[in-house]
C-alpha cells in the first residue's frame, strides 16, 4: 500500500514540475513576443547615446497600441534582410516633410536641434543631403546618432521604415551596471537616473556598424 502511495505521490511531483515548466515556458514566449525583449547594441551608430554591447530593455506593447513618436530610439527589421535587427532614432514620422542641408536635419520646414549626435568625430562633421521629401502614412524616417557610421533612411537599404517593420523601443540600458539609464517614456517611475538624453560623453568610438 505504502508503495503505491509512493508511486502515485512521485507521479503528481513530476506531474506539478511539468506543468510548472510549460506555464513558465509559455509565459517568457507571451513576454518576449508582446510585452519587453533584451536587446545588445552591435557597432557605434547610435554611438554616444548607445555604445557597442549595452544591452537594452525594448518595450514591445507600446507600438501594438500607438505609432513610433519623433525622437524615440526604436529597433526595426532592415528591410533588406529581416532577419537582421536595426537601432536608430525617430527623426521624422508619417506626413512630415524631411530635409538635410549640409547635415543640419530640417523636419516640416523647421530646423531640428539635436544635441544627442555625435559631434567630434575625427572625420569631421556630417554634412548629408538628402532630398525634400514627405514621409509616407504608416512609416517612419529614422537617423542614427552618428551620421558619419550608420546605415540608416538616407540610403535605398533602409529607406522610409514600415511600422509593420518596428519591433519596439528603447526604455532601458540596464548594463553596464554603471551606464544604467532610462528613456523619458518611463521618467514617471524611474527618477533621479541619467536619462537617454542626459550621458556624459563617453572616451572613445566603439567599433563601426550598421
Amino acid at each position: 500500500m505504502s508503495s503505491k502511495n509512493s508511486s502515485t505521490s512521485w507521479q503528481d511531483a513530476a506531474s506539478d514540475w511539468l506543468i510548472s515548466i510549460i506555464v513558465a515556458v509559455a509565459l517568457a514566449f507571451c513576454i518576449r513576443t508582446f510585452l519587453v525583449e533584451p536587446y545588445m547594441v552591435e557597432g557605434s551608430s547610435m554611438y554616444p547615446t548607445l555604445k557597442h554591447h549595452e544591452r537594452l530593455i525594448v518595450d514591445k506593447l507600446s507600438y501594438f497600441l500607438t505609432d513610433p513618436k519623433k525622437g524615440e530610439i526604436v529597433v526595426f527589421r532592415y528591410p533588406k534582410d529581416e532577419s537582421r535587427d536595426f537601432i536608430k532614432r525617430v527623426i521624422a514620422v508619417g506626413g512630415d516633410t524631411i530635409e538635410m542641408r549640409d547635415g543640419t536635419v530640417i523636419v516640416n520646414g523647421a530646423e531640428i536641434e539635436e544635441g544627442y549626435i555625435y559631434k567630434n568625430d575625427p572625420k569631421g562633421p556630417n554634412m548629408s543631403n538628402y532630398r525634400k521629401s514627405v514621409v509616407p502614412e504608416g512609416h517612419i524616417f529614422v537617423l542614427g546618432d552618428n551620421r558619419n557610421n550608420s546605415e540608416d533612411s538616407r540610403y535605398r537599404g533602409v529607406d522610409f521604415v514600415p511600422h509593420r517593420l518596428v519591433k519596439g523601443r528603447a526604455i532601458i540600458a540596464f548594463w553596464p551596471l554603471d551606464s544604467f539609464r532610462y528613456s523619458r517614456s518611463v521618467y514617471c517611475f524611474i527618477t533621479g537616473i541619467r536619462s537617454f538624453t542626459e550621458r556624459p560623453e563617453p572616451s572613445k568610438l566603439a567599433p563601426a556598424s550598421v
